[in-house]
């Protein structure tokens, strides 16, 4: 992959000098930060591997050795992987929903009193949700990201529409027109393997549907009548081959690689996806990409609910048990930088509020910063509970039963809501 770069970066390390530990560079002194990430979504590999050998031009005697796993394997290794003494890494990237249980466990370091007051103040509010659990905060945000819908505008305007949609109904009859047109076989590609993307996309469809995920108490609440409706329309959308059917085994890469192939007109995916799209090493609708606010259903447009997607937000964290702490949450401070945030901002967007008014920033993503701006206020995110990994599997299977018709979506919802009181009552005896 391409990475995009901007001049400047050698001011950018300057700036970031006061960062340095002064650790002497002796090689028997030296120090190992052992780090993992995610290949996947956000910065990719090779971008953070250099944001590590610029962390140690500054830091003599720190060596950064990382790691980087698909997002679907990273709950579990981190289980494996930090729960030890002392654990294999020092520094791991922590997906949202996972900072409850890894809290209730004993596994992050507590760096409440490390957050600065330029911290506090200049990173988006809402991004310290990501890491704070009952007041407390266990690491820095560092991917503040969210579902957006893209479409194409070549197939689009070869199928006479002149705007892209705004509510499911529309997304609907596009594409029973571009399918009765014979300009794509499905023009709808979707992330419904049984993994995490499942939840990610469903939840955005709930809430476009005026319904609830989990109620403000954390009871679970999709088995509303608006919640079989977005599950009913799921299963209906793949019968009548509106969505591709290979949606059911996929994943967010596949739903990219399908949609650069110029396969789908409609798709939902991270930030990441549309750098990518724009790269011809990478895609065969370069040029052919929008993107829009995501739709919601009629019934809640008319409620004034405009669009409504999932968030998507990552941080990275310091273990407990790390023989470097210091060292750690140094390399995290770094990375979480302004100004490493902005170079490297082709795949993820900062989280500092004053970035989004650089030049900079807008110069490199024109299209990106101003729909991050629109899409913001309309996301919503996962409950924040120490089950939440085990309630995730439940509801999976119950998604897959429906969409392969093991079950209604009646039975398969309110089979998961059963069963997730059933987890959440052990949790607290």
């Amino acid at each position: 992959m391409k990475t995009k770069r901007i001049l400047g970066i050698l001011t950018a390390i300057m700036m970031l000098s006061v960062l340095s530990l002064g650790v002497p560079a002796s090689a028997q002194d030296e120090i190992v930060i052992n780090v993992v990430g995610m290949d996947q979504a956000g910065m990719t590999p090779e971008e953070l591997d250099e944001i590590a050998r610029l962390f140690e031009e500054q830091n003599p005697g720190v060596r950064v050795e990382t790691s980087y796993v698909l997002y679907d394997g990273l709950h579990d290794l981190l289980v494996t992987s930090i729960s030890s003494e002392p654990p294999a890494f020092d520094v791991v990237l922590v997906d949202d929903i996972w900072y409850a249980e890894f809290v209730d466990a004993g596994w992050l370091l507590d760096v409440t009193d490390r957050i600065t007051d330029e911290m506090r103040e200049g990173i988006f509010e809402a991004a310290w949700d990501i890491t704070t659990v009952n007041g407390r905060v266990y690491g820095m945000p560092w991917l503040l990201d969210q579902k957006y819908f893209f479409y194409n505008t070549r197939l689009l305007e070869e199928a006479g529409f002149e705007e892209p949609p705004r509510t499911w109904e529309e997304v609907e009859e596009m594409s029973r027109v571009m399918k009765e047109m014979g300009l794509v076989e499905y023009p709808m590609i979707w992330s419904w393997a049984q993994i995490e993307a499942v939840i990610c996309d469903f939840v955005t469809l709930l809430y476009g549907n005026n319904a609830e995920f989990f109620d403000e108490n954390n009871q679970p609440v999709f088995n509303s009548p608006e919640g079989v409706e977005v599950l009913e329309w799921m299963v209906r959308m793949i019968d009548e081959g509106l969505v591709n059917p290979a949606s059911i085994t996929s994943a967010e890469e596949d739903v990219r690689n399908v949609f650069s192939q110029g396969q789908a007109a409609f798709a939902t995916n991270w930030v990441y996806m549309y750098d990518l799209t724009q790269d011809p090493e990478e895609s065969q609708v370069v040029g052919e990409v929008g993107m829009a606010l995501m739709p919601v259903f009629e019934s809640a447009l008319e409620e004034g609910i405009l669009s409504a997607t999932i968030d998507g937000s990552m941080g990275y964290s310091v273990t407990a048990g790390s023989e470097h702490p210091d060292e750690a949450w140094a390399f995290i401070e770094f990375l979480t930088s302004e100004p490493i945030q902005i170079e490297y901002s082709a795949h993820q967007l900062p989280i500092w509020e004053d970035a989004f008014e650089s030049e900079d920033l807008i110069a490199l993503n024109p299209v990106t910063v101003p729909m991050f701006a629109e899409q913001f206020p309309w996301s919503h995110v996962r409950p924040k509970v120490p089950y939440y990994n085990e309630a995730s599997r439940i509801i999976q299977v119950a998604i897959q039963e429906a969409l392969t018709h093991a079950a209604t979506p009646q039975e398969a919802l309110d089979n998961a809501v059963e069963q997730i009181l059933e987890v959440a009552a052990e949790y607290e005896d």
